[in-house]
């Protein structure tokens, strides 16, 4: 398996295990976005809580030139962390949702 479809792989398997620990309701539903032809992956929460209007994006990955972007995470989880131990390099994850200068200083990859 080449080294892009991996990734792809191992950041479905991360959001399905996730998603399938989220707790919805009737009014809210769980929604998984895979598009793996522009690499873009979410989970997402869509619905209603009472009069509210619920649109969340929990967790938003994307892989672009090679590289796992982690552009969103409002989890207590450290997803970066279980790619490393899905075998994906450290170098090849970019947080995505810091900014570029302080990317460096981080233990992952910096573009």
């Amino acid at each position: 398996m080449d080294k892009l479809a991996k990734y792809r792989e191992c950041v479905q398997s991360l959001l399905n295990l996730y998603a399938n620990d989220d707790v919805a309701d009737g009014e809210v539903e769980v929604q998984l976005i895979f598009d793996e032809k522009r690499d873009h992956y979410q989970w997402m929460n869509v619905g209603w809580e009472g009069l509210k209007r619920v649109y969340r994006c929990i967790i938003h990955f994307d892989i672009k030139n090679g590289k796992i972007w982690l552009q969103q995470n409002l989890t207590d989880q450290n997803p970066a962390e279980e790619l490393v131990e899905m075998v994906v390099q450290r170098e090849d994850i970019v947080l995505g949702l810091q900014p570029a200068y302080k990317r460096q200083y981080t233990d992952y990859g910096v573009a």
